[in-house]
């Protein structure tokens, strides 16, 4: 048969596989969509390969070759099923036909949602049981978003009119629900993607998931979106004589409300956003907290003359270099806040934005806790020498006694543990090697969403670039 153009020749092979897996009608229409897609690109790019026996242009009959490699490898991968007797597990493999996917948060929601609607379906893997699985099992209950409503938003539709300006963390999972909902997404659940690698044989993605009953599923696909985020696992650090301690130690993902130590001697280690307003919480239960600063640090009022902080700042930098901005918002927080290095609270020696900028570190935006530090309510540390049995020894030799350690140090990345033979992530870090705003997108059909160290705000960006 003779067909011109290559669409006319994916089509006809699209057909012969329909009829090859016709005793499986379900999947009939899976296999030739992914096996419809892949081929056209597979046919472009052999439009001008030797292969024996003749080369397939516009012109010709389709090699036997090309349908033969290819059918073999659709019948590998299409319902795949390999029983491991060691392990007891089942195995199988899935076409998918648009991107794969990884990670049901603010992220992976939102890069659906422009794919959606540039009619490019999609497959999300959440290794969670719900989406922004961090929001609902790893926030503390007063979390509210420290940035205005507007600047967190998701591409293509908005916070609710009625939200305030700074909605709390149950009103952003309503909202990431409606915004599931309007645009038709159904992540897959409890898929913890364990290894993905590029097969270079095939051009395809491979992606190893983990159920929740230990069974392996593999996702084939052509492009993979990394949409995990910067705050896939909890940094703990390991302090000299943690063994020793006979007090609780958590991590701020485990922590929801001062009540659980009421009349406590609490050490927060971290003052960031976090581990600021875990201090301010526990100062509402009668607990006795102390603050852990190691490092610099900038602390801003959230707001300046009844506006947002942030959103004065991006005005200011339509207009001023980032040095005047940075003198400004020093100056205002001067006037506001005080000297904070009189409490311990130390600046970097360059400006907010300048720091942000070099070191990624976000400024700290003030809710109340240093009032509570001048007050006295709020005690401040430097560094950690090591933990003792009751209590803790200071870099500046004082010890005190604790009942509880609370470690509010942040987050990592966790890409480099199971996205294999890339260039993209540094290992180091887990972040995309180039920076913002160029590390959205690699080689081979490999993409990233959610790494930009903006935030909300930089999720939003990023989704609409994988459009």
């Amino acid at each position: 048969m003779k067909i011109k153009g290559a669409i006319g020749k994916v089509a006809a092979i699209a057909n012969c596989v329909s009829k090859e897996v016709v005793s499986k009608p379900r999947r009939q229409l899976m296999v030739a969509e992914a096996f419809l897609l892949y081929c056209y690109l597979a046919t472009q790019a052999m439009e001008n390969a030797d292969l024996e026996g003749g080369v397939p242009t516009n012109d010709t009959v389709l090699h036997p070759f090309f349908i033969v490699v290819f059918m073999d490898y659709l019948r590998e991968l299409e319902g795949k099923r390999v029983h491991d007797p060691f392990n007891k597990k089942m195995e199988r493999s899935i076409m998918v036909a648009g991107p794969v996917i990884v990670g049901a948060g603010p992220s992976g929601l939102a890069t659906a949602a422009c794919l959606k609607e540039k009619g490019v379906s999609s497959l999300i893997l959440e290794r969670a049981d719900c989406i922004a699985s961090m929001w609902q099992h790893k926030t503390y209950d007063r979390l509210r978003l420290h940035l205005p409503k507007q600047f967190c938003q998701l591409p293509r539709m908005p916070f609710p009119e009625n939200y305030p300006t700074y909605p709390d963390k149950h009103q952003f999972l309503e909202y990431l629900e409606a915004y599931a909902n309007r645009f038709g997404l159904e992540p897959v659940f409890n898929k913890t993607v364990v290894n993905a690698e590029y097969d270079h044989r095939y051009k395809f993605w491979r992606v190893k998931t983990v159920g929740i009953k230990q069974e392996e599923t593999e996702y084939v696909c052509q492009w993979l979106i990394v949409a995990t985020g910067e705050n896939a696992e909890e940094v703990v650090p390991r302090l000299e004589g943690m063994d020793d301690f006979d007090g609780i130690v958590i991590h701020s993902s485990s922590y929801r409300s001062g009540e659980m130590f009421r009349d406590k001697s609490v050490l927060v280690v971290g003052c960031g956003n976090s581990g600021m307003e875990v201090c301010l919480d526990l100062c509402n239960y009668n607990a006795r907290p102390s603050l852990v600063v190691r490092d610099t640090v900038h602390i801003l009022p959230r707001e300046i003359i009844g506006r947002s902080t942030f959103g004065l700042s991006t005005c200011l930098l339509k207009w001023f270099p980032v040095r005047l901005v940075d003198l400004f918002l020093l100056v205002i927080s001067w006037f506001v806040l005080g000297d904070t290095s009189r409490f311990g609270l130390r600046r970097p020696k360059l400006g907010p934005l300048q720091f942000k900028l070099l070191s990624g570190k976000t400024p700290v935006l003030d809710v109340g806790t240093i009032a509570k530090i001048k007050s006295g309510d709020i005690k401040v540390f430097p560094g950690i020498e090591k933990l003792t049995q009751h209590g803790v020894k200071f870099t500046d030799g004082r010890v005190k006694n604790f009942d509880v350690i609370i470690l509010a140090t942040g987050y990592k990345s966790n890409v480099p543990s199971w996205l294999k033979e890339s260039d993209m992530f540094s290992e180091k870090d887990g972040f995309p090697r180039k920076a913002f705003p160029n590390g959205w997108k690699g080689a081979s059909g490999l993409y990233a969403v959610g790494f930009s160290r903006r935030g909300l705000l930089g999720v939003s960006m990023d989704a609409r670039k994988n459009r």
